[in-house]
């Protein structure tokens, strides 16, 4: 087995926190930062509707934001944890899969409110990696076996 670059390992690193990024803009309901992280015309697939380019990600990032809590009162603070991160480099685009939990407050304390896996298409423009396409499966959720 041969030993991974450092250059390779400098474009992981850099994907790993445009994950983490996307997360904190998300539960910071930074709507336009987010979507700042895809290409212009990168797709965000989520199971609550599908938007192409900045601004149609940001219209649906609100709408999904707006719309009727899981709990009662006004939408909870929540965090996006993105964990078991496997990164495929091919030059100047790149494939990366991972999972997410949302952690979010309630009224018996923190729990878990869903998760499932991220399959990113990435694509590096600029010199900075961004989304192609985000596919969200939110396999983890109530009513859901």
């Amino acid at each position: 087995m041969t030993g991974i670059s450092s250059e390779d390992l400098a474009e992981k690193d850099a994907i790993r926190e445009l994950l983490a990024r996307y997360c904190y803009h998300l539960d910071n309901d930074r709507f336009e930062d987010m979507a700042a992280l895809f290409a212009p015309d990168g797709v965000w697939e989520t199971a609550f509707g599908t938007a192409t380019g900045h601004a149609s990600i940001v219209a649906l990032a609100r709408s999904l934001a707006s719309g009727p809590s899981p709990l009662s009162g006004p939408r909870p603070r929540r965090v996006h944890l993105t964990t078991n991160i496997v990164i495929m480099l091919n030059g100047d685009a790149a494939a990366a899969q991972s999972n997410w939990t949302l952690v979010r407050n309630g009224p018996d304390g923190p729990g878990i409110g869903a998760g499932g896996a991220y399959d990113d298409q990435l694509v590096k423009q600029g010199g900075h990696w961004l989304f192609r396409r985000r596919t969200i499966d939110r396999f983890i959720a109530e009513g859901r076996n």
